[in-house]
């Protein structure tokens, strides 16, 4: 593998010159561990063993060079199997629609099998599929189509490899499909519902042929350690690692998930210089960084912070109870919320914001968690209970309304009726928690807008399941009953919903009457608070 990666630069060169043959092999945009792994394993094993010495067979990095370091898994387990960057090629460094253009591009997709418009000429390159998810749409019958729904299109790469000649597969690139497998199925556990028989055979089959392997979950940990590593990145490159776009007739904004705690952000060095050029070179008149962190429990701690020149902006936003950072002249002055129960001590001394200025708390929803008696019988209920919740002390007196406040139980299994504390005037359907569980975290509170604190909501579709695992339909619509009954609990009057899409794979995004159905069933009561969504794509 090392070798083959290293002589492609060359190899592609050489074609090019000669007017031969150039089978590229490409995974998603995207570009996570699972689409690089594929393309760079699948585009070996054609090299060994493909019919047509000619053709020069090259995986491609579906993103730009510069975009790499911010797929931190991938860099990490690259390193750790001596694979240097500089031996990849990437998207910006080979001129697909000139060669096809040329007549000598052949393409194979991986870990996706539909191109997005700006490439749809390079279809009828497209040689062959290999994708995890189903079909979204037909090939000619000369493509060469594999569509299986396992947990990670390394499987299906792994499966290839299998049958193939022995001696192939070697240690390297068993050790990259190894991890990807794990990474993508949770470790292989069956509460995430992603992993699959097939999934588990090949990890098996991989620790079996070579058995010095790291072990399992010494490797998961690694990798979702790595995901979250920013420690290697500049502010730039951390602000675009996770960013989304919200825009309007008046504003453009930015929002960055930051994967510190918000002190570790705040003392970075010109950290004001490097957010105002951010935004000056993107035009966005602001933007929020949202710094998620961990404690020693691997309990999550989320803080906000906004940055923007326009005053009007800064404002707004701080009357939306959120953390705010604000730059005023040349002083940063730092008015702090803390959403989780820890709450931190003070900036440490020499960092921008460390004043002796009173740090002022408000009170939040918190999100829903769930709680879940270890001692219970397997009969035993699971029950999410409201009146439960905390909230950080000394709050400044938000109320919630008396009649939404109930506590939900849940059978275990298929589920059984809500069991009020008020009197409803119409049953409703069950909803088994076990199902939804996992992908509990679509629904979340995000804090309050505008003068009158209405609630704002976020639906974040990269938590909705993938449209391959066991079981979707029956998931989807208990998951579709979930988020209606949480709405109803979590609104105590005006409200705005943020979807947040970009960040979702393929087949993650519902269909439309799916959403359809999720906006009908809606009761009316929630109607005449909503104030307008936010749709966020990219």
């Amino acid at each position: 593998m090392e070798r083959f990666l290293e002589g492609n630069r060359a190899v592609l060169q050489e074609h090019i010159q000669s007017h031969q043959e150039i089978h590229v092999v490409m995974g998603n945009e995207a570009c996570d561990l699972d689409s690089t792994v594929s393309a760079l394993a699948l585009a070996y094993f054609l090299a060994k063993t493909s019919p047509a010495p000619k053709a020069a067979f090259i995986p491609v990095l579906n993103i730009p060079r510069a975009d790499f370091a911010l797929r931190t898994e991938t860099t990490f387990l690259l390193q750790e199997q001596g694979i240097p960057a500089t031996s990849l090629i990437f998207r910006d460094e080979i001129d697909l629609g000139g060669l096809h253009h040329a007549g000598l591009l052949s393409l194979t997709l991986v870990d996706h099998h539909i191109l997005p418009g700006a490439d749809t000429a390079l279809e009828e390159a497209v040689v062959e599929v290999l994708d995890h998810r189903p079909l979204e749409r037909d090939r000619a019958p000369s493509c060469q189509v594999t569509a299986e729904l396992v947990g990670s299109c390394a499987t299906l790469v792994t499966e290839r490899i299998a049958q193939g000649p022995p001696g192939i597969l070697d240690r390297t690139t068993a050790a990259l499909l190894h991890g990807t497998i794990l990474l993508d199925c949770v470790n292989l556990s069956p509460a995430a519902g992603k992993v699959t028989p097939r999934d588990v055979a090949c990890v098996s089959l991989l620790e079996a042929r070579f058995p010095e392997l790291l072990a399992r979950n010494a490797i998961f940990e690694a990798l979702q350690a790595a995901k979250f590593d920013v420690s290697g990145l500049t502010t730039e490159q951390m602000l675009r690692k996770d960013l989304k776009v919200l825009s309007s007739d008046e504003l453009v904004l930015a929002v960055s998930a930051i994967y510190v705690d918000l002190e570790t952000f705040l003392c970075r060095p010109n950290l004001l210089q490097d957010l105002d050029a951010f935004c000056q070179a993107r035009g966005y008149t602001g933007l929020v960084a949202m710094t998620i962190s961990f404690n020693e429990r691997n309990e999550p701690s989320r803080q906000l912070a906004v940055y923007s020149r326009c005053e009007t902006l800064r404002s707004t936003v701080t009357g939306t109870r959120m953390a705010v950072v604000m730059a005023t002249g040349d002083s940063l002055d730092l008015s702090e919320e803390w959403q989780d129960e820890d709450f931190p001590g003070p900036l440490p001394e020499g960092c921008p914001g460390a004043s002796g200025a009173p740090r002022h708390m408000r009170r939040r929803l918190p999100a829903l968690e769930w709680t879940e008696n270890t001692e219970r019988s397997p009969d035993a209920s699971i029950d999410i209970d409201l009146d439960a919740l905390e909230t950080p002390s000394g709050s400044d007196g938000f109320e919630w309304e008396e009649e939404l406040l109930h506590t939900w139980s849940f059978a275990k299994g298929a589920g059984s009726q809500r069991v009020p504390d008020t009197e409803d005037k119409q049953p409703e359907e069950s909803v088994d928690l076990s199902a939804v569980e996992p992908y509990s975290g679509v629904l979340s509170h995000g804090g309050y807008h505008g003068e009158g604190f209405g609630d704002i909501l976020l639906f974040a579709a990269c938590h909705l399941p993938d449209n391959s695992i066991p079981q979707y339909g029956y998931v989807m619509e208990n998951l579709l009953r979930y988020i209606v009954r949480t709405l109803e609990r979590m609104v105590a009057d005006r409200y705005v919903l943020v979807c947040l899409s970009g960040a979702a794979a393929r087949g993650q995004i519902p269909s439309f009457g799916w959403m359809k159905r999720c906006y009908q069933a809606m009761d009316w009561q929630l109607e005449p608070s909503w104030d307008g969504s936010w749709d966020v794509m990219r």
